[in-house]
């Protein structure tokens, strides 16, 4: 039960030779004037005199030196001066700065979670500190507390967040301007989720949206570039320093003659305002367009040769006249496109679901129900093919769609609404053909004429995959796949469940609280195969939610055995799965008696016990 990147750390340590009977950690030669301390002193200062019941802070730099501390003088494990102390990994083993530092977010370690035998009864929670314009922590924030029964979280975490905070405030205000600027651009074109990289030529932030698009030699190659566009700034370009004397139109159309009559009160300026070709294939502007007083200057666009799709546009920041850096923002087209299936998919009523495999089908669905002409919908049972159906239907006027049941339907139907159609002279209202599957042969002949005589009639059909079709059948649904669009089963998109919950649950009787669901209770439905897809789950909440009189949200023992249980631990064959699921649906029948269940399998309780132990279901 041991976590697999706890179980690492200690793998580590034990390589690295780390002693775990340690009286304190090792000591190594203290930086000196470490340019962390100054800005993050006062707010420690601050901090310090609130610490009460054991509880300790410190300050560690990039390598995990000890750069300041106070109290927690148990996890020291000394009194003495602390700074330079070593934290890392290396010499002390598993432990929240180094946890922090090595992934730049928040880290809790807890009593054992230690590696070493002197934090056994200690916590800590570590936040880590990023200067202005840094890719990487510049060091962390550690609150220690003494072990307490209840490791939830970490009674430290608010003060560690905030004091973090007020550190990082007091880097920010002592940055250069230039930095500061930087930072603040980069801050606002993230604020909407962009995928946003900001450089300077030594430096750059990358944004976890960008990381994901861009790989790292177009990382470097937008670096280079904006190192150019900083040079370009500070010398002009490569022709001015060379002297080459290229001509260039002025103002009126008159040429200008060498670079020496062009002379400005700080020395020669470039006389050629000529474009360059960037990396990509791109064009730098003019010097006066990179001297403009705006901060951002006209962006310029080029696509990604490594990334199928992508465009960056890059812009250079300017301050005080000068070009200090450039923000990169990514333009994936592949964005847009999801956001009209966003919004294609919201206005379609009744549909519940943004995972991209049911954004994709919804689109794909809409793009064809556009005109008016046959749509095939396929699925497995209960994927909502009929609530999409009705949902297109709409698109195609108000009038209410003819719905023909054939799992339902009464002999000879088919053929008269068939007829009725291919006579009809004005505009022919929607139909909708539930479970095309089971048609009758006569009906399929009546389609098929229909078809052939009228081959835009406005339909909307549904079929599932699995039952044997015959010759004529075949040839209906040949016809129809190639207007065809295939839903993904539930089970490809759990990413809807929270949300398909909500809609299932809808408002609650008066005087009773809203259904809400516990993390447990979502993962053990994450987690099911859901044969009956929506529909399923939609029985799952029913049953739930009916007959409940508990308050607060829905935990993992209230579910329905069925759901209850965790996957297999192993991979089953055909016989087994079969076994399990027939033992899952009479325990299910039989609401979770596991005696009654034994009976209408035909087996005894002894063996029931004995199998659910074989499949991992005796501890649901």
């Amino acid at each position: 039960m041991v976590p697999e990147d706890l179980a690492q750390a200690w793998r580590r340590a034990r390589f690295f030779g780390v002693p775990r009977d340690l009286a304190a950690p090792p000591r190594v030669r203290p930086p000196v004037d470490p340019p962390l301390l100054a800005p993050a002193r006062p707010a420690l200062d601050r901090v310090a005199p609130t610490l009460s019941g054991g509880m300790g802070l410190v300050l560690v730099d990039s390598r995990c030196r000890a750069l300041w501390w106070s109290g927690g003088g148990r996890y020291a494990g000394t009194s003495a001066d602390v700074a330079g102390l070593d934290l890392s990994e290396k010499a002390v083993g598993h432990n929240s700065a180094a946890l922090a530092l090595r992934t730049g977010h928040r880290a809790e370690v807890h009593g054992p979670e230690h590696f070493l035998d002197l934090w056994q009864e200690v916590s800590a929670v570590s936040v880590p500190l990023y200067e202005p314009a840094a890719g990487r922590p510049a060091g962390a924030v550690t609150v220690v507390a003494p072990l307490a029964e209840d490791r939830t979280s970490h009674p430290g975490a608010a003060m560690a967040e905030a004091t973090a905070h007020a550190v990082e405030t007091e880097l920010l205000g002592r940055a250069r301007p230039p930095e500061r600027l930087l930072l603040d651009a980069y801050l606002r074109q993230r604020a909407d989720g962009a995928a946003v990289v900001a450089l300077d030529g030594s430096s750059r932030l990358v944004s976890p949206e960008a990381a994901r698009l861009l790989s790292h030699e177009t990382l470097t190659r937008l670096e280079r570039r904006a190192t150019a566009l900083v040079r370009d700034a500070d010398t002009g370009p490569e022709g001015a320093r060379t002297g080459a004397p290229e001509e260039t139109s002025g103002p009126e159309g008159a040429r200008t003659g060498t670079p020496a009559e062009n002379t400005g009160p700080e020395g020669p300026r470039s006389a050629a305002p000529e474009e360059s070709a960037g990396p990509e294939g791109a064009h730098t502007a003019t010097p006066e367009a990179i001297a403009a007083p705006e901060e951002f200057a006209v962006p310029e666009e080029f696509a990604v040769p490594d990334g199928a799709g992508l465009t960056v546009r890059m812009s250079r920041l300017t301050h005080g006249g000068e070009v200090i850096g450039a923000v990169a923002t990514v333009c994936p087209a592949a964005r847009r496109a999801r956001a009209a299936e966003r919004h294609d998919h919201d206005r379609l009523p009744g549909l519940v679901g943004t995972s991209r495999p049911w954004r994709l089908a919804v689109s794909g669905a809409m793009e064809l129900a556009r005109s008016a002409e046959p749509l095939l919908l396929i699925g497995e049972a209960g994927v909502g093919k009929t609530a999409l159906a009705r949902a297109l239907l709409t698109l195609r006027g108000p009038a209410a769609p003819h719905v023909v049941d054939a799992a339902e339907q009464v002999p000879g139907e088919v053929p008269r609404w068939c007829h009725a159609l291919a006579e009809w002279e004005g505009g022919a209202p929607p139909l909708l053909l539930r479970h095309a599957e089971r048609l009758g042969q006569s009906d399929v002949a009546a389609l098929l004429s229909l078809l052939e005589r009228r081959p835009a009639v406005p339909l909307v059909a549904t079929h599932t995959p699995g039952a044997p079709t015959g010759p004529c059948l075949s040839r209906l649904l040949d016809i129809l796949s190639a207007r065809s669009v295939a839903l993904p089963p539930l089970r490809e998109r759990v990413d809807d469940i929270p949300a398909l919950l909500t809609a299932f649950t809808g408002h609650p009787s008066p005087g009773r609280p809203p259904l809400t669901w516990s993390l447990d209770a979502r993962r053990a439905l994450e987690q099911h195969t859901w044969p009956g897809n929506v529909a399923e789950l939609a029985h799952v909440v029913r049953e739930v939610a009916e007959p409940r009189r508990a308050t607060g949200p829905v935990r993992r023992e209230e579910l329905p055995y069925g759901l209850r249980v965790p996957p297999a631990t192993r991979r089953l064959s055909g016989m087994e799965r079969a076994e399990r699921t027939a033992i899952l649906e009479a325990l299910r029948r039989h609401g979770d008696n596991k005696a009654r269940a034994a009976e209408s399998l035909g087996i005894g309780r002894a063996t029931l016990y004995r199998k659910l132990r074989a499949y991992g279901m005796d501890q649901a």
